[in-house]
C-alpha cells in the first residue's frame, strides 16, 4: 500500500525509537526493490551522511539508517507533493523539485535533510539525500478528519463515479479492479502500527484503484475534451481526499512511534 517513502518514513521512525530492528527495516523495503542505493545531491549531504555524491558508487540503505541515528534525526515526515501544494518541503529548491518529480519524499526536519526515491531499473531503487533550504513546520492532519474527508468526497463524487461505472459496458471491470489491488505492493508495517491508520490506508488504496480505472476508461480516446475535463473536475476532490488520507495515516503512525517511550537501551 501507498509508496516507498511511506514505508521508509514509518519503519525508520520505529527503528529510531527502538520499536523495530534494523534488519526488519531493510527487509520491509524490499517490496519496492531488491536493491536500494543511497547518494547525496551535494557534497554537504555526502559529508553529513558519509555517503557518496550522485554519480559515484552509491552506499546502501543500512549506511543511511546509521547516519540518521548518528545525526540525531527526529521523527520522519512523509510528504506527497503535487504542483501547487508542496507543504512540508520547506519551499523551493532541489528537494522540492525532486519530490515533485517523484510525487513523494521523506523529510527529517530536525536535521535539515530530506530523501527522495527514484526507480532506476527493475528491482533497483535509488534514494537521493537533499538539504532542506528553508525550515517548514510540520503540518498535522488528524486521522479522523482525513477519514471524514474521504467519506464526504466519496459521497459527493458518487454521481460522477456512477456515470463512469463501466461495469455495464465492460463486464470484466470488477476482475480488473481486483487485479489492480492484487498487484498493489503488500507492505509490511512495524508491530504497534495503529489499526485505524491501516484501515484508512487500505480504504484510500481501494478508492485510488477505482479512480485509476475511471481515469483509464477512455478506449481509443472516445471522450471529447470537454467530457474528459468534466470528469477530471468531478473526481479531483476524491483524488485530493485519497492523497490526504494517505498523508494523515502514515504521519499518524509516525507520531505514535515517536510518542511512545524510547525502547532503546
Amino acid at each position: 500500500m501507498c509508496c516507498p517513502s511511506a514505508s521508509l518514513a514509518v519503519w525508520s521512525s520505529a527503528w529510531l525509537h527502538g520499536a523495530a530492528a534494523s534488519d526488519d527495516v531493510l527487509d520491509a523495503q524490499r517490496v519496492w526493490g531488491e536493491d536500494h542505493e543511497v547518494v547525496a545531491a551535494d557534497p554537504l549531504g555526502a559529508d553529513a551522511f558519509d555517503i557518496p555524491v550522485a554519480g559515484e558508487r552509491p552506499a546502501g540503505l543500512a549506511t543511511f539508517l546509521t547516519a540518521l541515528r548518528r545525526l540525531g534525526a527526529g521523527p520522519a515526515r512523509f510528504v506527497l507533493p503535487v504542483p501547487g501544494d508542496v507543504r512540508g518541503l520547506g519551499g523551493g529548491g532541489p528537494l522540492t523539485e525532486a519530490a515533485l518529480r517523484s510525487g513523494e519524499a521523506v523529510v527529517f526536519a530536525e536535521i535539515g535533510y530530506g530523501v527522495v526515491p527514484e526507480t532506476i531499473a527493475e528491482g533497483l531503487l535509488r534514494w537521493t539525500v537533499h538539504r532542506i533550504t528553508t525550515a517548514a513546520p510540520m503540518e498535522y492532519i488528524a486521522l479522523g478528519e482525513a477519514e471524514h474527508g474521504l467519506t464526504s468526497a466519496t459521497r459527493d463524487s458518487a454521481g460522477a463515479l456512477q456515470s463512469l461505472d463501466v461495469a455495464r459496458e465492460r463486464p470484466g471491470v470488477r476482475a480488473e479492479l481486483s487485479e489492480r489491488l492484487r498487484r498493489t505492493a503488500h507492505v509490511s508495517w512495524p508491530q504497534g502500527t495503529p489499526g485505524r491508520a491501516l484501515r484508512v490506508l487500505q480504504r484510500a488504496e481501494e478508492i485510488g484503484a477505482i479512480l485509476a480505472l475511471a481515469n483509464a476508461d477512455d478506449p481509443g480516446g472516445a471522450l471529447s475534451a470537454s467530457a474528459a475535463l468534466r470528469r477530471a473536475d468531478a473526481l479531483r476532490p476524491l483524488h485530493d481526499a485519497v492523497r490526504t488520507a494517505r498523508f494523515a495515516a502514515v504521519n499518524e503512525t509516525i507520531r505514535v512511534f515517536a510518542d511512545q517511550p524510547d525502547l532503546l537501551p
